[in-house]
């Protein structure tokens, strides 16, 4: 489960600059493969039915109801998704390892069963005007991305991250395929090629996790028993979701800022072509986050925990804890460095850029804004990785609710003060986040071995 640790490892201990970019650029790939194949796969699906989709409208409306799709099933399966994690977590260090199945398919079960009844009222009110295959298929991707954010989670949870990346290029591969395939169809048919590859992609996750524990007892409803799940880390990933997606609804909701498209979906040309595409300047900062985060800190959290419980002295667990805090710190500045460096490069390159691929300038401005943000959201989501290692769900907690609250006021703000204020609100809620989260990692660092003693 810790292959991907041991590999970046290796390529680190080359001690060669060659070794080292080529780590950086494996973490990158890894941790940023999921997010980048969505993009990518909506855009190429969106480029191929040209031409040959009409009216033009049509690719327009599946691309809305996929991003619907995903910002939808991330809110709702937020909680979820932390919570069963963490459950999977405790069962493993108490060696019970043949629970992790049968919850994994209870759970796959009541997702399918909420979400798809979720989808199956919003499908019937607010879709009355589109077609039965549509809302059909609108019912079942909803059920289907709500179970494939459960299983990436547990997958990386467990530290899969290379077979996540590559069960994300192939879903997305066969989706573009099987869209391009079934384009003919209209909507329907560019939804229904979608949803195939995204299956395929879902089955082959549920196959990698059986594979890692093997089914031998039946389905368990265990998890969702009383103070199985912790509250608080339910309400995190449903706020984190919610605190990232706010924006999003603020514009598409807004009658200056957006235009209806299909159904109760709305979508604002001026905001969500450069968010989307912002993400895409995110790849080298999430490479720094799976070294220094996913594999350098929690080399020194295990060996400052194992020396608690096995009776450590006192010197070497102050060491380890010096070690955390100052992999912690070099990491957020390496983070920072890259970006920086990053936004650079895309505040030169950007004109040439969108003039070759045929974006108007106007864009360039809220880009850039975005990029920043998306830099500040890297940073944010390696802080709070730090406190879910150490515990800090309140505060966790805290951290989210307050982005969620930051994000909508000051969105709503920047509609009010006009579009050269466009995606300052994302911006600065995420940077009033990370502030707020900095100095609770802080403080809790300064009193940690008092506060791990105690709970002893």
């Amino acid at each position: 489960m810790a292959g991907i640790g041991f590999e970046l490892r290796k390529l680190l201990r080359t001690e060669s600059y060659l070794g080292l970019l080529r780590a950086y650029t494996y973490a990158s790939i890894i941790s940023s493969g999921p997010w980048v194949f969505s993009i990518v796969g909506l855009i190429a699906i969106g480029v191929l039915s040209i031409g040959t989709v009409y009216p033009d409208a049509l690719i327009v409306q599946f691309q809305v109801t996929v991003t619907y799709l995903i910002m939808s099933s991330l809110i709702v399966t937020g909680g979820l998704q932390l919570a069963f994690t963490r459950w999977v977590a405790d069962r493993l260090f108490e060696k019970r390892d043949r629970a992790v199945v049968p919850n994994f398919l209870g759970v796959t079960l009541v997702t399918t069963a909420a979400s798809g009844t979720l989808a199956w009222l919003f499908a019937w009110i607010g879709f009355r005007d589109a077609s039965n295959l549509y809302r059909v298929l609108l019912i079942a991707g909803f059920a289907l991305m709500s179970n494939i954010w459960v299983a990436t989670v547990l997958l990386s949870g467990l530290k899969q991250y290379r077979a996540i990346l590559l069960l994300y290029a192939g879903g997305y591969g066969l989706s573009v395929t099987l869209a391009w395939a079934l384009r003919p169809l209209g909507v329907e048919g560019l939804f229904a090629g979608f949803l195939g590859g995204q299956f395929a992609m879902w089955f082959g996750m549920v196959a990698l996790i059986l594979r890692n524990f093997p089914l031998r007892e039946p389905i368990s409803l265990e998890c969702f028993g009383r103070r199985q799940m912790y509250p608080e880390l339910l309400l995190a990933g449903f706020f984190y979701n919610l605190g990232v997606w706010i924006d999003k609804l603020v514009f598409w909701y807004s009658e200056q800022t957006s235009q209806h498209v299909i159904g109760w979906m709305r979508a604002s040309v001026i905001y969500d072509l450069p968010v989307f595409l912002a993400y895409l300047c995110v790849i080298p900062g999430m490479g720094i986050f799976l070294v220094k985060f996913e594999t350098d800190f929690v080399e020194w959290y295990d060996k400052f925990y194992d020396a608690v419980r096995e009776g450590g002295s006192l010197q070497d667990i102050a060491h380890y804890h010096d070690r955390m805090q100052e992999t912690v710190r070099e990491g957020l500045y390496q983070i920072m460095k890259v970006q920086t460096i990053t936004l650079l490069a895309v505040y030169t390159f950007v004109p040439s850029l969108f003039a070759w691929i045929g974006i108007s300038d106007l864009y360039i401005p809220l880009f850039l804004v975005h990029a920043a943000a998306a830099s500040f959201q890297v940073m944010l989501l390696a802080v709070l990785n730090v406190l879910y290692y150490l515990d800090r769900r309140r505060e966790v907690v805290a951290v989210t609710v307050t982005l969620t609250v930051l994000n909508v006021a000051l969105s709503l703000l920047s509609i009010t003060l006009g579009a050269e204020f466009f995606g300052y609100g994302l911006a600065l809620a995420l940077l009033g986040a990370l502030m707020l989260a900095l100095w609770l990692a802080q403080r809790l660092f300064r009193k940690l071995e008092y506060l791990t003693f105690m709970l002893q």
